[in-house]
């Protein structure tokens, strides 16, 4: 037999060291370019054979003092970026439309080629470390969302024997009469989440011959009344987790870009949504990852740990307490013999 455990643990997401140094090095960059730019303003022509040089150096000077001003931008988010990531956006946009607009320009021979040298420094090499601050600002502001409008706890608690369904019982209190199938959901807008909850509705009858239980676990404020309706589950337990207490228990954190939105992702969900299970809006947060686990007597039998949001597991499998599943193998050998 195997067994999983859990813990109460509550993780923050902080900015890296690496991405401040970043904005500080980007805030110091963009105020010497723009500072030559504006004090200098023909310079980088003459060193790239622009020819003739421009009539209107003032037009230079202009961006010059744009170029500037992101500086100060950036040494704003430089001190909070996950705060400040607006800057960090608008930042990031320049630096994927500015290369655009230059390659236009060279394929109609307005300027030199010789001039993209400055894209290099001035835009590419931001696009990597722009993107992953972005990414993980993301996230950062997702988790914290709810903590706006649900006050966490202010001293550990065991969320297994502490969250209530709607029914008034705990996890634990159910796991002790029976095992447990526990299903934690990505928010109600997700694709998969609505597959899945189709997916227990023609499961379900198989997994409670079993002697299983089942009880759900979700991030919104409400059930999601409607789709419960809709599959029939409205009798089972629901836990509201809105501040994902019991996800960071059972060991389920924030996915990765791969994990939520890698090519696999994109092709289940279009299946998912051909299938009729639709999208809604974000009712969660929606950067954690589901999981299914098996529990009794506040034990953990059988763990399902998503690798991708696409992942699409057996309930009937996971719902067989292993002691079970031996027994039967046992009896289907003696049966062959």
């Amino acid at each position: 037999m195997t067994t999983d455990s859990c813990s109460g643990a509550t993780s923050r997401i902080v900015a890296a060291p690496w991405m401040r140094r970043v904005l500080w090095f980007a805030a110091a960059y963009n105020l010497l370019w723009g500072a030559f730019a504006i004090f200098s303003p023909t310079t980088i022509f003459r060193w790239t054979g622009f020819d003739p040089l421009p009539l209107y150096p003032e037009l230079w000077q202009c961006i010059g003092m744009i170029v500037g001003v992101y500086g100060v931008g950036y040494g704003i988010a430089a001190r909070d970026p996950f705060r400040h990531w607006p800057i960090v956006l608008v930042g990031l946009l320049g630096k994927v439309f500015g290369p655009i607009g230059f390659l236009s320009a060279v394929m109609n021979d307005r300027l030199p080629m010789a001039l993209g040298a400055t894209i290099l420094t001035n835009d590419l090499i931001w696009w990597v470390p722009f993107t992953l601050i972005l990414w993980k600002a993301a996230q950062a502001n997702q988790a914290e969302y709810h903590l706006l409008t649900v006050t966490p706890p202010s001293h550990s608690i065991d969320p297994m024997g502490r969250l209530m369904s709607q029914m008034g019982a705990t996890i634990s209190e159910l796991s002790r009469r029976k095992p447990l199938l526990v299903v934690f959901l990505r928010h109600s807008g997700c694709t998969f989440c609505r597959e899945a909850l189709s997916d227990l509705a023609e499961q379900r009858s198989e997994i409670e011959k079993r002697g299983t239980a089942i009880a759900l676990v979700h991030m919104g404020h409400e059930e999601p009344a409607e789709l419960l309706e809709k599959n029939g589950l409205t009798d089972l337990h629901c836990f509201r987790d809105p501040v994902c207490s019991l996800y960071e228990a059972f060991g389920l954190q924030m996915g990765g870009f791969r994990q939520l939105f890698g090519l696999k992702v994109w092709w289940r969900g279009f299946q998912a949504f051909l299938a009729g299970h639709g999208i809604g809006g974000l009712n969660g947060n929606g950067f954690r990852m589901p999981g299914t686990f098996l529990i009794k007597g506040g034990r953990i039998l059988r763990s399902y740990r998503h690798t991708s949001a696409a992942d699409r597991p057996n309930y009937i499998d996971l719902s067989t307490p292993p002691e079970t599943a031996e027994s039967a193998t046992a009896d289907t050998a003696a049966v062959a013999s």
